[in-house]
């Protein structure tokens, strides 16, 4: 069995006593500079950045990136752990780090499951101290770049009904009612990508002493299976920019679905191109 990127508050602090790891809070700056795991460094962007699936804009993700986790020192050498404040508070911000390490072919990478609200739960240590850390060389591979679509690729999607289109936005996206969390109408299109599947996102959680955490494997399966995924379904996620998706995505592969990809530039980009079809309203 594939061993799980998901990590314990006390396993994690296990990892720091036995090999180097990077830490990284996907948190705001307010947030962090509050509280953080000692040694964190800080990196908002990799939630707040948007990106579009084309040639020049996966190039400039790529480059974005790799100099921004080589500055929190990665080098293929240490382990990075994603964090942020619980799974289901920021939209699924330390999942769309892992995603992007993924896509970047970095070798090791670990979520804390259950986020900084998990660590605090736990009684584990916490810090307010700044961190500068030692910058890197990061390790940029193609090894990822299969994970990641573009509109190409799910406007053939859309004629494949083998293929899964798997929309895991908020109901009100789901059905055309707003287009995106920043606003109903930050979007110019409202709807989603024809014949899509829904599956929102927090269904793949659930409550627990330390904060929302995924469900169990069967549990989450039991939920694909709603949608007509089973563990050999191939299954072509989108969201908004990539969050949620990516919360979907390690929810996914911790399940042992196989085929999973993102089109991160996701609603955000596809909405923009009015030659894209989409379908509107209720989706009856």
């Amino acid at each position: 069995m594939t061993e799980s990127t998901l990590i314990t508050p006390k396993g994690l602090e296990s990892l720091v006593d036995s090999e180097p790891c990077v830490l990284i809070d996907t948190r705001d700056g307010d947030s962090y500079a509050a509280g953080h795991l000692p040694g964190a460094v800080n990196m908002h962007d990799i939630f707040t950045y948007l990106a579009t699936s084309s040639s020049e804009g996966m190039q400039e993700l790529s480059e974005k990136f790799a100099a921004e986790f080589g500055a929190a020192g990665l080098s293929g050498e240490e382990t990075a752990v994603i964090y942020e404040q619980s799974m289901n508070t920021g939209f699924g911000q330390s999942c769309r780090g892992f995603f992007l390490l993924k896509f970047l072919g970095y070798p090791k990478v670990k979520v804390l499951h259950g986020g900084y609200e998990a660590w605090v739960a736990e009684g584990m240590p916490v810090s307010t101290e700044p961190v500068t850390p030692t910058p890197k060389t990061f390790p940029v591979t193609d090894t990822g770049h299969s994970l990641m679509l573009d509109v190409a690729d799910m406007q053939a999607a859309i004629g494949d009904d083998a293929i899964v289109k798997l929309d895991v936005r908020d109901v009100d996206e789901w059905i055309a009612e707003s287009s995106s969390p920043y606003g109903k109408d930050f979007c110019p299109r409202k709807g989603r990508l024809p014949g899509a599947k829904w599956i929102e996102w927090y269904r793949l959680m659930k409550p627990s002493a330390e904060g929302p955490m995924f469900k169990s494997r069967d549990e989450i399966l039991a939920e694909c299976a709603t949608a007509g995924i089973s563990a050999k379904t191939p299954v072509y996620i989108y969201c908004f920019k990539g969050a949620r998706a990516s919360n979907t995505f390690l929810a996914l592969k911790e399940a042992g679905i196989e085929d999973v990809r993102i089109y991160f530039g996701s609603w955000n980009e596809w909405s923009r191109d009015p030659s894209l079809p989409i379908e509107e309203g209720l989706p009856f």
